[in-house]
């Protein structure tokens, strides 16, 4: 990981924000900010640095990816993250998105199965001073019960199944949003919690790496 921010770094951080992010109807000035602030190129292997800033989504490790930075940024916009909201962050990778979510919330609080990417995310995130996000491991469905119920839940790439668990962590108008690979189209949703139902909203069509533990049944054919 790079412990340095150079102005090539700021430059291509720029162009990502207004070639890619403000293009796609983000017009959220937080979510912008953070996009601005926070270093990509911190949150990816040195080999990688030269892609941070691509419009893609970019391995960290082994079949491991951080979001396209659009699709991070639409679905942060989305979850209307308040100063004051605890947010959880399920299979963040290296912390990139826990990162910007940091920026927007009160408290963060994230989740991953691969222990060498939680000690990653760790490292980067109190290089850059964000002690109001606490990483730990676990499988990406179990959440983070412990620190439970949250405002916002993001999942951190796609999942094939409908993640329930997961909504029982939300709070009375919460929202979780990520990318739902349930059916034949791979689409970003919000799933919102209110008087104890949890009702689902389309924001737009997108794909991602399926996060590990949240891939459909095998089907047997006979």
């Amino acid at each position: 990981m790079s412990d340095f921010v150079t102005s090539d770094s700021v430059t291509a951080r720029q162009r990502m924000v207004d070639g890619q992010v403000r293009t796609s109807d983000v017009t959220d000035q937080r979510v912008i900010e953070a996009m601005l602030t926070v270093p990509r190129e911190s949150f990816v292997p040195d080999d990688k640095i030269a892609m941070a800033y691509l419009d893609l989504d970019l391995e960290v490790g082994a079949n491991r990816f951080l979001l396209k930075p659009v699709v991070v940024a639409r679905l942060l916009q989305a979850a209307e993250i308040r100063q004051t909201d605890t947010v959880l962050v399920v299979g963040c990778a290296s912390g990139y998105t826990a990162a910007l979510a940091a920026k927007l919330a009160q408290q963060v609080h994230a989740t991953d199965p691969d222990a060498a990417l939680v000690a990653r995310a760790r490292a980067s995130l109190d290089k850059l001073g964000l002690g109001a996000v606490s990483v730990t491991s676990a499988p990406v469905k179990e959440g983070d019960s412990a620190h439970a119920p949250y405002d916002v839940i993001v999942l951190e790439g796609a999942t094939e199944t409908v993640p329930e668990h997961l909504y029982g962590q939300l709070k009375e108008g919460g929202r979780l949003v990520g990318v739902f690979a349930t059916g034949s189209v791979s689409r970003a949703t919000m799933v919102t919690h209110s008087h104890n139902d949890f009702g689902n909203r389309i924001l737009f069509d997108a794909s991602a790496r399926v996060l590990p533990g949240m891939q459909r049944a095998p089907e047997f054919v006979f």
